[in-house]
């Protein structure tokens, strides 16, 4: 797969570019000689302190504010554009139960403008970043991002004419994002001698922003229309991982782990103890890789495409995949890393 002949020359916007995800898909983006390469952020600060990041680029770059629940102001940075990544959301679980509505106008009114501005414009392709809270849902958070995801898939399938198409991208937990574990627990460590742990048996499906970046950008590539594009993850109980990164982390600020408490708080609001990658209905339609798993888009033939194993056959990059033989993809019925494979991961990616 070449990144570069795909990308290169190519008008991109990132939404939510400021982000863990958003900037991490535009330094990638670099690599592969776009023409332009737009941030849009409703946040001055993070517009500021990306345009430090990238300075060595602010001439492919362009720093863009702007909402994206703002649809004439979408609308404008969508022009000319070929490729678009949405990578905005309201993503943190216990804001979201607080305050519902935000999370609604961001992942869903906020989606939908920018669909309907691509298809305004005839932008070729647009994928959106959802996530493994969105199989299930038990959070205002995840049910917003299932709705994401169903909206995409919809609006797909009644395109009509349009040229433009729409996927998305499914992640797990994003390791060293901003408001993700391993920040917190640094923080916690550095300013005191406990960490926080809500349940001993909580468990996550894990993955660095380097790979939930290259997967956003091969599922550009790959993207047909209408497909749901999973990076196969390993597996961790939390509570491992945060021994290991007391271990690791303790010493960095002068104190003994052994002298480190883990605070037991129970679960947030709308928390789940273990996730779903895929749903069983999905299972139906998902074909893997060797690094991802791909959920062909299905319906019950009342205004969307019915989808089946046998018409899926048509779709061109069929080839690339195998049909996957399981009935049920959740963290419950997968091999957790042990401490020592966590530690492995963690100097790996050099998150500590």
């Amino acid at each position: 797969m070449n990144f570069s002949d795909f990308y290169k020359n190519k008008i991109i916007l990132v939404c939510g570019g400021t982000g863990s995800i958003g900037s991490e898909i535009v330094s990638q983006l670099l690599n592969y000689e776009p023409k332009t390469i737009r941030i849009l952020s409703n946040s001055e600060n993070e517009l500021w302190e990306t345009s430090l990041r990238f300075k060595e680029h602010r001439d492919k770059i362009r720093f863009l504010l702007g909402d994206i629940r703002d649809f004439e102001r979408v609308k404008r940075i969508v022009k000319d554009v070929d490729y678009v990544f949405n990578a905005a959301a309201v993503k943190h679980v216990p804001f979201s139960e607080y305050n519902p509505m935000e999370a609604i106008n961001v992942n869903i009114n906020g989606l939908e403008n920018i669909i309907e501005a691509c298809f305004f414009y005839n932008v070729k392709k647009l994928i959106h970043i959802s996530t493994d809270k969105a199989v299930s849902p038990t959070c205002v958070m995840g049910a917003t991002k299932m709705l994401g995801e169903r909206l995409c898939a919809a609006r797909d399938a009644a395109k009509g004419s349009n040229i433009s198409t729409i996927s998305c991208v499914r992640f797990g937990n994003v390791l060293g994002s901003r408001g993700s574990i391993i920040p917190l627990i640094e923080e916690q460590l550095r300013t005191g001698n406990f960490v926080t742990l809500t349940d001993e048996k909580m468990e996550r499906f894990i993955m660095s922003i380097s790979d939930a970046a290259k997967l956003v950008l091969k599922s550009m590539i790959l993207a047909q229309g209408g497909e749901l594009f999973v990076l196969k993850m390993p597996i961790v109980y939390i509570k491992d991982l945060l021994e290991v990164l007391i271990e690791i982390l303790a010493p960095k600020y002068g104190k003994d782990p052994k002298s480190i408490e883990i605070k037991k708080i129970g679960s947030r609001l709308g928390e789940k103890l273990y996730e779903e990658l895929i749903s069983p209905i999905e299972l139906e339609y998902c074909f893997e890789s060797d690094d991802m798993y791909v959920i062909f888009p299905h319906g019950n033939g009342v205004g969307s495409l019915l989808y089946t194993t046998k018409n899926v056959l048509r779709n061109k990059n069929l080839s690339k995949y195998t049909k996957l033989e399981i009935t049920e993809l959740s963290s419950l019925k997968w091999e957790r890393l042990s401490k020592d494979k966590i530690k492995e991961l963690l100097n790996k990616l050099d998150l500590t």
